[in-house]
């Protein structure tokens, strides 16, 4: 039958011994702050470049057009390719940076790469923080994307394979959590320093980032690294050691003994590049292209980006901007937090459906709503309280909807699908999936929607929907699943199975009889 569409499927992994340590819950906090610097980031950029102070110093046209611009059409009235391709630029860095990423992570270890990506970032922050040129600027900028790069390909894998697999959604949701407390501190940080007399609030904004990159450069130095890592490098002693101590028992033969395995078996391969095309990973290929993909395409940042100006009509005036990050950026804190408790529980796929089909709802209301309020010129009309603050309801339900599932498991999904001799190179067409299509959103949303006007969030709407199918009928349930043994879920997909290798079944026979 159509299959996979069951909500949750009964275990079929092995049961490891091991509960959540203080020593697990402590590693995964600091490398979690890897997400934090990435929410810093895209949280301060766009406070950054409404600043007047930070237009006059570098984009001296760009703050002459905005400021005799006495358009009233509410849908063009922020176009700037030049602000957003400086905002955008960080995304293309960090997708190239993503390939290098792989290697260092492969070869090196996960705590290795977030080291070098916190001090890249930190050397970044630093640099954008006294740039006194345009030059200094764009090389901040590139040098943030680096960072960002090698966070996001090493730290979701890190808290995926550092955590019981009973409790490795939570535990890898910590990452987009603190994405999303690190727009909220950005957004927090924009407002105070913009009205800092003397026009150099956003060397504060920007040199803020440095703290986040340096303890995310310090903490990850003192990490211990995951027993996967270590034995990929022929560390075992250690391995077995560390993963006692990782688990809290001296019980962990089995999980040992399977990583082994799992490396003796990527070690067979020379190119993770080319072995991740090969036609017994196509459901691994598919899943670290679409999710990444379909993430970008939730409309997230068109809702985000027009919060201000609906939550103008509630007569906030001046403290909108406030207003609107924060009662969208506790949201998003709250319903991501939510998801910690909520994803190792009921599972991905039923957050993953509920949540895009609350999407759907609410981002059709909301273009319903702005084509009332603002028509097909622009022009504001009156809005009523009570249309007002439905407004406000419709963007709230929206993000909250995002907060507890693809914005967490974006990153969650294909961090846990990977086997080891794939993982590396996944993880990095993740990241860079993520990171062009961001790029691409970035810097093109607020040229489609001066073209399509209200119609972009109908765009978004239908992208939603079919992402929300595609789930529904292409995606298997991974919790409770050990990581490396991960591959029986698609051997059971109604889909997938056609394309596991006689191999891969006779390894699971085989597995079945040790268990017996």
């Amino acid at each position: 039958m159509a299959g996979g569409v069951v909500a949750s499927p009964s275990p079929i992994g092995r049961n490891y011994p091991g509960n959540m340590t203080v020593y697990v819950a402590m590693a995964a906090f600091v490398a979690a702050w890897g997400g934090l610097i990435f929410g810093y980031d895209v949280g301060i950029s766009g406070g950054v470049t409404s600043m007047s102070s930070f237009l006059q110093k570098f984009f001296p046209s760009v703050y002459k057009k905005e400021a005799l611009d006495n358009s009233t059409d509410q849908y063009c009235k922020f176009d700037s390719m030049i602000l957003t391709l400086f905002t955008s630029s960080l995304y293309l860095a960090a997708l190239v940076a993503s390939f290098f990423a792989s290697s260092v992570t492969r070869r090196f270890g996960r705590k290795r790469s977030m080291t070098i990506g916190g001090l890249v970032f930190l050397a970044g922050a630093i640099l954008n923080a006294s740039a006194v040129n345009i030059s200094m600027l764009i090389i901040g900028r590139i040098l943030l994307g680096i960072g960002v790069g090698f966070a996001n390909q090493s730290v979701p894998l890190y808290l995926s394979e550092m955590a019981p697999y009973k409790y490795r959604g939570g535990l890898s949701v910590c990452f987009q959590l603190m994405i999303t407390i690190g727009v909220f501190f950005a957004n927090l940080l924009n407002y105070f320093t913009s009205s800092i007399k003397g026009g150099w609030g956003w060397r504060v904004s920007l040199g803020g980032a440095a703290i986040p990159a340096a303890i995310i450069a310090i903490g990850s130095y003192f990490l211990p690294d995951t027993p996967n890592s270590l034995i990929e490098r022929n560390m075992k002693e250690e391995a077995l050691v560390k993963l006692r101590k990782i688990r809290g028992t001296d019980n962990v033969e089995l999980e040992f003994q399977d990583i082994i395995a799992a490396s003796d078996e990527s070690k067979k391969v020379n190119n993770p590049w080319k072995t991740i095309m090969e036609r017994k990973y196509r459901p691994q290929l598919v899943m670290a292209i679409a999710i990444p993909l379909f993430q970008q395409f939730t409309g997230i940042n068109v809702v985000m980006f027009y919060a201000p100006v609906l939550f103008r009509t509630l007569g906030f005036g001046d403290n909108a901007s406030l207003m609107s990050s924060l009662i969208t950026g506790v949201v998003a804190f709250f319903s991501t937090l939510m998801s910690v408790f909520t994803t190792d529980r009921f599972g991905r796929r039923p957050l993953f459906i509920l949540g895009g089909t609350q999407m759907v709802v609410f981002q059709v209301i909301v273009g319903v709503l702005i084509k009332e309020t603002f028509g097909s010129k622009g022009v504001a009309h009156h809005m009523s309280s009570a249309t007002s603050f439905g407004v406000v309801a419709c963007i709230c339900l929206f993000v909250m909807a995002f907060g507890y599932s693809w914005g967490p498991f974006a990153w969650l999904v294909p961090s846990e699908i990977y086997s080891l001799e794939i993982r590396s190179a996944g993880q990095s067409i993740t990241v860079s999936v993520n990171m062009l299509f961001t790029f691409f959103i970035g810097q093109f949303f607020l040229k489609m929607l001066c073209g399509m006007e209200y119609g972009l969030f109908f765009f978004f709407a239908a992208w939603e929907f079919m992402m929300t199918v595609f789930i529904y009928f292409f995606l298997p349930e991974t919790k409770g699943i050990p990581i490396e043994e991960m591959y029986r879920v698609w051997k059971r997909h109604w889909f997938w199975a056609k394309f596991v290798t006689e191999e891969s079944k006779v390894a699971d026979e085989d597995s079945k009889e040790i268990q017996l």
